[in-house]
C-alpha cells in the first residue's frame, strides 16, 4: 500500500501563512492540489473500492467564505479520476482496516539529493505515527519510485513545460524592450511579472536578476540595484503553468549594445551551450555531460584570457579542482518538471523524454562580467529538442530586440 500526503499550508509570522504549494508527487499521481488531502493506493486490496481512495478536508459554510471553495466529492472524482472519494475524518477508519490487510507500506519523504530539510513535514510526522502504531508492518520508500516515474515526461507534461515556456518568451521579450540604463533590477523584475501573470503564469522560482558585478552572484536575490550603461544584466527568470515549470537565463547589454570584450564572452558561452544541447543523448550519463560542458568552457576561457593552454593539462583527482572552476564553478543542467530541479536519478544515463535545462556560464568577478545562457531541452529518440529555440538568444537578435 501507498500513503501519500499534501503538504503543509506553513506559517509565517503572527497569524500569517505562505501560499500553499502543492506536493508536486501527490499531484502527479492525482492531479489535487488540496490541502490536508491524502492519497491511498492499495492495488491488491480485498475490497475493489479500497484498491485507490482520495481523502479531503471537508468543507464548510465557514471556511467557505473565509477561504473560498474547496473541492466536492464529485468534483475531486472529476479532477482525479479516482472514484472513492471520502473526507480526511473517515481516515483514521479506513486505515487501520487497510493496515490489517497490508504486509508492506510504501511512505514518502523528500530524498532529492540538494534538499535541505529543516521543518518537519506532513509526511514525516505522518510515517513516525504510523510506525509507533503499526511497528511490526515492512515500510519501504516510494520516492526512488516516484523519481524513475517523474524524469520520464508524457507529452501532455510536454506540452505543459512548452506552454510555460511561450509565457517565458513573452516576459523576455517585453523586458528587451523595456531595459535602458537607469531602470532598476526590481523595475524589470515587474515587468515579467505583468507579462506572466496576464497569461496565468506565474514565477517558476525566485527570479535572479543582477546587473554588473550582480550578474557575478549564482542566486542573487535582491533585485534592488540600478541597471548602468555599459553594464550586462543576466536574467535568470522563466515562468510556471499548471504546476509545470520553465527556466530560462538570458544577459543582455544595458544600454543594448554588447561591448567587444561583452561580445567575446557572450558567444564563447552560447557556442558552449549549444554544443551541450547536441550532447544530450540517450545512455549518456551526467556526469560524463558535465565533464565535457567543463571541457568546453576550459577551451574558451584560454581564447578569452582567462587560462593559459598549459592549464588545460593539468591532471586533478578531484574535479572541484580543475582549474575551469573558478570560472564555471556549477552544474551544466538539471532535470525540470514540477519541480524546477526536478526529481530524477542524476547518477542513471539520459534517457528518451527527460527534459533537461542546459545552462553553461562564465563569470569574471574582476571585470563585473557574467554570461550565463539557459534552454530546456527535452531528449528525443530522434535527437534533442530545444523548447526555447523560438526565444532570441544571438547578440544580434539581442541587440536588435532592444532597438
Amino acid at each position: 500500500m501507498v500513503i501519500l500526503n499534501a503538504n503543509d499550508v506553513l506559517p509565517t509570522n503572527a497569524d500569517g501563512t505562505l501560499r500553499m504549494v502543492p506536493n508536486t508527487d501527490l499531484f502527479y499521481l492525482s492531479g489535487i492540489e488540496q490541502e490536508e488531502s491524502i492519497l491511498v493506493l492499495f492495488p491488491s486490496a480485498e475490497d475493489e473500492r479500497m484498491r485507490e481512495m482520495l481523502f479531503l478536508r471537508e468543507t464548510s459554510e465557514l471556511i467557505a467564505i473565509w477561504e473560498g471553495h474547496k473541492l466536492t466529492k464529485p468534483q475531486a472524482m472529476e479532477v482525479s479520476g479516482i472514484r472513492s472519494v471520502h473526507w480526511t475524518s473517515d481516515f483514521p477508519r479506513i486505515l487501520h482496516r487497510l493496515m490489517c490487510e497490508a504486509q508492506s507500506v510504501w511512505l514518502n519523504t523528500n530524498e532529492h539529493k540538494r534538499a535541505v530539510v529543516e521543518v518537519e513535514s506532513r509526511d514525516v510526522r505522518f510515517i513516525r505515527d504510523l510506525r509507533s502504531r503499526y511497528p511490526l508492518h515492512d515500510f519501504r520508500r516510494v520516492a526512488p519510485l516516484l523519481h524513475t516515474l517523474r524524469v520520464v515526461k508524457d507529452p501532455l507534461e510536454v506540452d505543459l513545460i512548452r506552454h510555460a515556456c511561450s509565457i517565458t518568451k513573452a516576459g523576455f521579450e517585453r523586458v528587451c524592450r523595456f531595459v535602458e540604463p537607469g531602470v532598476n533590477e526590481c523595475d524589470v523584475e515587474a515587468e515579467f511579472a505583468h507579462e506572466f501573470i496576464r497569461r496565468r503564469g506565474g514565477f517558476a522560482y525566485n527570479p535572479i536578476i543582477g546587473a554588473g558585478k550582480n550578474s557575478c552572484v549564482l542566486h542573487y536575490l535582491e533585485n534592488d540595484q540600478v541597471c548602468r550603461s555599459g553594464d550586462v544584466l543576466l536574467l535568470d527568470v522563466a515562468a510556471s503553468y499548471a504546476n509545470y515549470n520553465s527556466d530560462l537565463t538570458r544577459t543582455i547589454p544595458v544600454n543594448g549594445r554588447f561591448t567587444r570584450r561583452q561580445r567575446q564572452v557572450y558567444n564563447a558561452v552560447l557556442r558552449v551551450l549549444r554544443a551541450s544541447i547536441a550532447g544530450l543523448t540517450p545512455g549518456k550519463r551526467w556526469s560524463q555531460w558535465q565533464a565535457e560542458a567543463e571541457d568546453l568552457v576550459a577551451e574558451e576561457c584560454v581564447g578569452l584570457g582567462l587560462l593559459k593552454p598549459k592549464d588545460l593539462k593539468v591532471k586533478v583527482t578531484d574535479p572541484s579542482k580543475k582549474p575551469v572552476k573558478k570560472w564555471f564553478m556549477h552544474g551544466n543542467g538539471h532535470p525540470i518538471g514540477l519541480d524546477v530541479h526536478d526529481l530524477g536519478h542524476m547518477n542513471q544515463p539520459f534517457a528518451v523524454g527527460w527534459v533537461m535545462t542546459v545552462e553553461p556560464a562564465i563569470y569574471i568577478p574582476e571585470e563585473d562580467l557574467a554570461v550565463r545562457l539557459e534552454n530546456d531541452v527535452i531528449i528525443t529518440e530522434n535527437g534533442p529538442v530545444d523548447l526555447m529555440a523560438d526565444i532570441p538568444i544571438e547578440a544580434e537578435e539581442i541587440e536588435s530586440m532592444m532597438k
